[in-house]
């Protein structure tokens, strides 16, 4: 009889991963090749089988079972977990026909309607247009705008109202060149 890898795995034996590969990589091999009928499935189980061999190899015990027997034993269950396991992936779904769905539709909406604002509001005014782009696309209060500005508060309101009445107005008549 050879001697036995498993204990020596335990052991932390840096050359006994690689005997017990080379030793019961066929058998290991075999077995998953004719549980999964797929090669591409059996290489990933035979290397599933032998990290749950070199975590697990402590728990050998020669008197129950010959190490070839507990091998397959492993195997075979990580090989009847991976079927369990793919057995419950649910199917998959073919695309529709039509590649463009509802939220697809509504961000292009979102897009147009985006295109078009502004598209208006680079038809306001310069100062009107310079404080909404402050306020919408920075963020900043009246406060802040007028003192980036050196405009007093009261300007900075008008002119962001009156500017946003005209690309309201605008949008409302079809109008932003899109």
């Amino acid at each position: 009889m050879t001697d036995c890898v498993l204990p020596r795995i335990a052991a932390g034996d840096p050359t006994a991963v690689a005997n017990c590969i080379a030793r019961y990589g066929g058998l290991v091999w075999s077995l998953a090749l004719r549980f999964l009928g797929n090669p591409t499935d059996a290489e990933d189980a035979v290397q599933d089988v032998f990290i749950e061999l070199w975590k697990n190899a402590a728990r050998y015990d020669a008197t129950r079972s010959s190490e070839s027997t507990y091998i397959t034993m492993i195997a075979r269950r990580r090989l009847i977990d991976r079927k369990r396991r793919a057995g419950r992936v649910p199917p998959s779904q073919s695309l529709t026909d039509d590649p463009v769905g509802p939220g697809v539709t509504a961000r292009i909406d979102i897009e147009d309607e985006a295109a078009k604002a502004a598209a208006v509001l680079a038809e306001l005014r310069e100062d009107e247009r310079r404080v909404i782009k402050m306020a919408v696309y920075q963020g900043l209060t009246h406060e802040e705008i007028a003192a980036a500005t050196n405009l007093p508060v009261g300007t900075v309101k008008t002119h962001i109202r009156r500017g946003l009445i005209r690309v309201r107005e605008r949008l409302a008549a079809g109008g932003g060149k899109s």
